[in-house]
């Protein structure tokens, strides 16, 4: 969903960094508010189908070749400008020899509104670096990237990350159709969701029934509308996206879930070695 401006970057690494997003600020106090959230959490109250604590592990291929992981983490409750905000972390490590690929993304997300209240960027691709900070204000409709003069948003903004936490608590049926128009960058949207098939599918975390979902944005990158990309979501409550797979000029990149981690209030795991049946 950005643009990336080195042309000498590696498509290997360059793909495996654009396809998630989320990471880690400096802790600090948690207010009354958001203690309550958290321990509302962890009693597995939450209306939507994570919690925190919860984990997700990738394995990543660029055209059948391996080229590193991911972890999706809900990481804490937090207090984003006094209201109470899911802290999403996306972490991304691996790239080819010569070109590595670190990324750690961050999103806040208000536990009532689900609208993202912040969203942050840390990417060191290969010798190009960059820090991104997003403070997001849906009640205004407008965003501010790096402390700059406020820019127009949308209501119920959703950034990067938080995007497909988003998808899993909607939830899209087979032979359904979904439009989001809630890209906190307006010239972005819209996003659609169209439910294609189900399928099961065995991946290092277990064997799954799915429900596959192809993605579409109105922008150039992994998901963009002349895109052939695929999300495979369980086809359960939780609806962990346990596959993730697109084609885009003549290569391919596939991310497949090898573990699972649940969240607090559950005291399931789903490991490399077992899963589900």
């Amino acid at each position: 969903m950005r643009a990336r401006p080195t042309p000498t970057s590696s498509a290997p690494a360059l793909a495996l960094a654009a396809v998630l997003s989320i990471a880690a600020p400096p802790a600090h106090a948690q207010s009354a508010q958001v203690a309550q959230v958290a321990q509302s959490s962890a009693r597995a109250g939450s209306t939507m189908p994570f919690a925190v604590g919860e984990e997700l592990t990738y394995r990543a291929t660029f055209s059948h070749l391996p080229v590193g992981t991911a972890r999706m983490r809900v990481d804490g409750v937090e207090d984003v400008r006094g209201r109470a905000a899911y802290h999403l972390v996306f972490s991304i490590d691996g790239g080819i020899p010569g070109f590595r690929v670190h990324d750690r993304y961050e999103s806040w997300v208000d536990t009532a509104t689900h609208a993202s209240l912040r969203y942050a960027q840390s990417i060191h691709e290969g010798g190009y670096k960059a820090n991104r900070s997003y403070e997001i204000y849906p009640e205004r409709a407008v965003y501010q990237e790096n402390g700059d003069s406020a820019t127009a948003s949308v209501h119920d903004p959703l950034d990067d990350g938080s995007f497909i936490y988003a998808v899993r608590g909607a939830g899209v049926r087979v032979g359904e159709t979904q439009r989001f128009d809630r890209y906190f960058k307006p010239d972005r949207n819209p996003v659609v969701l169209t439910g294609v098939s189900r399928d099961t599918i065995t991946v290092g975390a277990g064997t799954f029934a799915t429900v596959v979902v192809h993605p579409s944005i109105h922008a150039k990158g992994l998901f963009a509308e002349d895109g052939d990309a695929r999300i495979w979501f369980t086809d359960d409550d939780a609806r962990y996206p346990v596959k993730i797979a697109t084609k885009f000029s003549k290569f391919s990149l596939t991310l497949t879930l090898a573990s699972v981690t649940a969240g607090a209030g559950s005291d399931t795991r789903v490991a490399a070695a077992g899963g589900r049946n």
